[in-house]
């Protein structure tokens, strides 16, 4: 389908934001958004994992950015420093947070009442169910890529998926 019908093709992103593999996944996210513009959205989806001990509070602090506005910006900063997150945990949290225009007192207490704990369950529970075992997983028209420490070929497989399902119609 062409541009101007206005369609548009989702791409989840299942994500532990404590991920070094997600961090290098950010660069094909930003390509296919050049690419495709406003007829991809791409859905962040929270998935973190059990071996990462700061993954569920940084979720749920991202999600915490994202009912402040911010939550493009915050997501991307965090996994700028995925290994410092594990090294020193929340407080990276309120860093990122004042270095992107969140408020960090509101990541704090967020995190102690736990408002955005059941979002972050109900994306991991719905990665389950397609699935997903690691991060960062990638579900486009019923398919679902695996990433993690190796790319490669990933970018193009969900552009060519992207473009076909643009296509029909």
């Amino acid at each position: 389908m062409s541009e101007a019908t206005g369609r548009t093709v989702v791409l989840d992103v299942w994500c532990d934001l404590q991920c070094p593999d997600c961090h290098r996944a950010e660069s094909d996210l930003r390509a296919l958004r050049e690419r495709f513009g406003d007829r991809l959205e791409i859905r962040r989806r929270h998935f973190p994992l059990p071996g990462h001990r700061h993954a569920q509070a940084a979720a749920q602090a991202a999600e915490e950015a994202y009912a402040q506005g911010r939550g493009d910006a915050y997501w991307t900063a965090l996994l700028e420093r995925t290994a410092e997150l594990g090294e020193r945990g929340e407080p990276v949290l309120s860093e990122v947070a004042r270095a992107t225009g969140v408020d960090a007192e509101e990541i704090e207490t967020a995190l102690i009442d736990g408002r955005h704990l059941l979002a972050v369950d109900a994306d991991q529970a719905e990665g389950q169910a397609l699935g997903v075992r690691g991060t960062p997983s990638y579900v486009i028209a019923g398919q679902r890529l695996d990433g993690g420490a190796s790319q490669d070929g990933l970018l193009e497989r969900i552009g060519e998926i992207a473009q076909e399902e643009l296509d029909r119609a």
